[in-house]
Parts: structure tokens; C-alpha cells; sequence
């Protein structure tokens, strides 16, 4: 006979916090969100912890490299998506850590040959503003002067104009040589007010430029989470199927902590991932696995090796899992289960396997429940596929701007590798769909204002860190009924600035 749960499967939403008693200290400005990324043995540190819980998903629609730096700026981690080449992966993972390394190759770069108009089509594909003019073209040729946003007056001047014609001259540049610290570099910025340093090796040609815009972006993003070379902490995404081919490559490019990307994690797949990881590279290499929704998953993916565990099936904004297979737990139901075998499991072993919480997340205070039932960070992917950062297209409907959000269980993404089956490299069936979100602005404004709303609830819960928010955290069920009453009623409410009626 079936084994059945007797607890009923329940979703964020069924859940409220009740307050707790706030001292004098619980205000938002004392919160700390830091929280471990890796697990680590009791009395030690983490190898890698994160400033903010937020991580984002592994999909075509939301972890490029753009985003992955936006995220790291802010203190979280982003796992570039590995539905794609290894080659374009990789290269995805080298763009995200060289961007903060201090001195920074450049990917903008003409001859003097090349016209404004080469110069107008390099921004609006990189976005930059500074693009290197070199004797080749290349990063790595000799330097002969830059262009910057200063030289040139698209409606004075046109299409047709060489570079060598409004470009600064390299006789008019100040230069660092192949030897200059960071330190050095920007006391030469400084010094001369300069917006960037190329550096150039004894033959004169350009090795990198060190941006006046880095050295603010620190100031301005005290959260940041770098490695011990100054660059952005990056994730990335992998299968069970190419896995011996594809880590070396990303370790290579650089990537500081790996995902298994898989719509079910409790698997023999995964455990022969782990076994080659492990075997491998021991301990030196970080790789979370999943996704789980009870005990018995659990325990098997952290005696496999995992460094960490994804929790949730079906509960994505485009995951039809649920309704295609009949599969899936309410994602609160499921966290809470995996979080006590989580504490139980440090409890025997001494080793502490954090769980992130995957999907589910509807709402800001969503984050708060997920982080109080036990999680140790989430990882959202509607959340982030919005923002300006994520890789997909802004389009217009009807007035109003939106974002395109796909599901890796969807035709479009094409993700066959996802599914732990075996088979043909094709989807029997889809469990995603291909939809719109919703445009957001940028990725800092928005997380700014969730994670105010997260450390704001934990004062109300007396509780300045996630583990004190887990351990004094008071959660109570609540009926459809009292869901209608968190919410405006009983009223008409006034126009809105869109002159809709709400």
C-alpha cells in the first residue's frame, strides 16, 4: 500500500508570523542577513557565505553574466544557466569575474580605421563607454588612444568618421605601466581625475583598464561579496550528463561554487555527479544539489556529498510539474521537513548542509517565511527575470512594459539534459511554460526594498540574524478567510496614477 502523509501539503501563503518582543537594539539598520552558501563543521567557517539569502535560478531567462555581477554587487550569488554549450557557459563565467577584478580587459575595441558608427554599435551592444583603439582591433594590441562619450557629438558629426579623426591620441593619455598595483592605479586617477588607466606593457600595448567607476561601486556597495583576488563570487549551472567535461571548464573560467540543475534531485544520477566531484577534486570543489522535498531526499544528497540542497517540485511561477506529472509539495510543507532533517543531520555528524529554497516565492514576505521555517537562502526565478539585468528582451504590451520569463522545463529552453531519464535529447512532454513578467527596473532598487521589508519583519520578531529569526520565530497557520482579511477590503479604493480604479 501507498505511504501517505498525514500532514497536509501547505504553500507560504497559509502561513503568518506572529511578533515577538523587540528590544531597543531590533532595528532594521542592526540586522545582519549574512548566511552560509557551503556546508562547513561545526566550530568552523563556511568557505563561501553570502550577505544577502538571495540567490538566482539557473535559467536561460534569468542568470547571464550581467546579472551575476548585478547580484554579487549586492552581497548574493547568481548560477549562470547551463542549458547552453560548455563553451558559452564558460565564457559567460570568465565575463562575471574579470568584470571586478580591478584591472579589466577590454571588450570594446576599433582601429583608427573603424567610424563612429562602429563605435555607436560596440556601446549599444556592451554598453560601455570607453572603447580602447589599438593598431589590430584587439584587446591586446598596441594602444594608439581611447574614445570616450567626450569625443564625439552624434548630432554635430557623422556616421562616417574615422576614429583616428575625434579620438584621444595615446600621446594625450595618461598610462600605467604593466607593473602598477591597484592601489597605484587609483592614486594615478585620483591625481589626474581620470575616469579610467589603460595599462600597457614595455611594447606598449594594452593589457587592461582600471575604471574610476570600480573603486565608487565598492564604496557604494559595501555588500559586495568578492573572492580573495577582489573579483565577483560566481555561480554556475551543471547536468548529470556532460558533467566531466563541463566542470573543468567552468573551475577553469573560474567559478566559485556549482549547481546541479535537475527538476528532481533524489537520483542515482546526482549521486554519480557528486561520487566524480568528490572523487575528483575532494573537498575543493562547492556543489549544491537538488531539488528535494522531504527527509528521505534530503539525507540521501548530504551523505552523497552535496555542499548544499535545493528544496522544491512544482512550485514555480512556470512550473507546470505539479500538473503535468501529478508530482511536487506545497513548498512550506516541504521546507520545513528538509530544514529538521537538515538540523538533525548537523545534530549526528557535525556537519551543517544548508538548504535553499527553491521556488514558491510570491511575495517579499515570502522571503521572511522561507527564512524563518529554516532556509538558508532562496533562489528566485520570476523575482530576478524582471529586472533590467536579466538577459531576456523588454517588450511593450499594451502600454506597459514587460520582461520575457521562460521555464527550463519549456520547449523554448530546450533543456532535455534537466530530466535525470536518460533517452533521446528531446522533452517528451513540457514542464515550463514561456510567459511574461511584469518589468521591475533594476535589480538594486528592488532587492534594496525586498530585503527592507525581510529585516524589517525580523525586528517585529525580535530576531537581528537568520538564525535567531529561525530559532524565535512564531509561525501560525491561517484560513482562506483571514488570507482575504490581510488584505484591503471592504472598500473602494483611489485611482491609482495609471487612472485605473484598484
Amino acid at each position: 500500500m501507498a505511504y501517505y502523509f498525514s500532514e497536509v501539503s501547505h504553500t507560504f501563503n497559509e502561513y503568518l508570523l506572529v511578533p515577538g518582543y523587540s528590544s531597543a537594539e531590533c532595528i532594521p539598520a542592526n540586522v545582519s542577513l549574512r548566511t552560509p552558501l557551503v556546508k562547513f563543521k561545526k566550530g568552523e567557517e563556511p568557505a563561501i557565505s553570502m550577505n544577502i539569502p538571495l540567490t538566482s535560478a539557473i535559467m536561460q531567462s534569468v542568470s547571464g553574466d550581467r546579472l551575476a555581477v548585478a547580484l554579487a554587487r549586492e552581497g548574493g550569488v547568481s548560477f549562470i544557466y547551463g542549458s547552453q554549450s560548455i563553451a558559452d557557459e564558460a565564457a559567460m563565467v570568465e565575463r562575471a569575474k574579470s568584470y571586478k577584478a580591478g584591472f579589466v580587459v577590454s571588450e570594446s575595441n576599433v582601429t583608427p580605421e573603424s567610424t563612429l558608427l562602429d563605435i555607436l554599435e560596440l556601446k549599444a551592444k556592451n554598453g560601455h563607454s570607453t572603447v580602447a583603439v589599438t593598431s589590430d582591433g584587439q584587446p591586446d594590441g598596441k594602444l594608439l588612444g581611447i574614445v570616450t562619450s567626450r569625443d564625439y557629438r552624434v548630432s554635430r558629426m557623422s556616421e562616417d568618421t574615422k576614429v583616428k579623426d575625434f579620438m584621444t591620441p595615446l600621446s594625450s593619455l595618461v598610462v600605467g605601466e604593466e607593473d602598477t598595483t591597484l592601489k597605484q592605479a587609483n592614486d594615478i586617477i585620483w591625481e589626474h581625475k581620470l575616469n579610467s588607466l589603460p595599462i600597457v606593457d614595455k611594447n606598449g600595448n594594452l593589457k587592461y583598464f582600471v575604471f574610476r567607476k570600480d573603486y565608487d561601486a565598492h564604496k557604494e556597495n559595501p555588500n559586495e561579496l568578492l573572492d580573495s583576488q577582489k573579483r565577483y563570487i560566481v555561480g554556475a549551472g551543471i547536468n548529470t550528463r556532460d558533467y566531466e567535461e563541463r566542470i573543468p571548464a567552468l573551475l577553469a573560467a573560474g567559478a566559485d561554487v556549482l549547481c546541479i540543475d535537475s527538476s528532481e534531485g533524489f537520483s542515482e544520477w546526482q549521486a554519480r555527479t557528486l561520487k566524480f566531484v568528490r572523487e575528483k577534486y575532494g573537498d575543493t570543489v562547492k556543489i549544491g544539489a537538488g531539488n528535494v522535498v522531504d527527509r528521505e531526499g534530503f539525507l540521501f544528497l548530504a551523505k552523497a556529498g552535496a555542499d548544499f540542497v535545493k528544496v522544491g517540485i512544482g512550485g514555480g511561477s512556470i512550473c507546470i510539474t505539479r500538473e503535468t506529472k501529478g508530482i511536487g509539495r506545497g513548498q512550506a510543507t516541504a521546507l520545513i521537513e528538509v530544514c529538521k532533517a537538515r538540523d538533525e543531520y548537523f545534530e549526528e555528524t557535525g556537519v551543517y548542509v544548508p538548504v535553499c529554497s527553491d521556488g514558491g516565492i510570491v511575495h517579499d514576505h515570502h522571503m521572511t517565511l522561507a527564512l524563518a521555517m529554516g532556509a538558508d537562502f532562496m533562489m528566485l526565478g520570476r523575482y530576478f527575470a524582471r529586472f533590467d539585468e536579466s538577459p531576456t528582451n523588454k517588450i511593450t504590451i499594451n502600454g506597459n512594459y514587460y520582461k520575457e520569463y521562460w521555464g527550463e522545463g519549456s520547449n523554448r529552453a530546450r533543456n532535455w539534459q534537466r530530466y535525470d531519464l536518460g533517452g533521446d535529447k528531446k522533452l517528451s512532454f513540457e514542464e515550463g511554460v514561456d510567459s511574461y513578467v511584469p518589468y521591475a527596473g533594476s535589480l538594486k532598487d528592488n532587492v534594496k526594498l525586498s530585503l527592507s521589508k525581510v529585516k524589517s519583519t525580523m525586528c517585529n520578531c525580535g530576531a537581528l540574524t537568520i538564525p535567531e529569526l529561525q530559532k524565535k520565530a512564531k509561525l501560525t497557520l491561517v484560513s482562506a478567510t483571514s488570507i482575504i482579511e490581510g488584505g484591503a477590503h471592504d472598500v473602494i479604493q483611489k485611482e491609482t496614477s495609471t487612472g485605473t480604479v484598484k
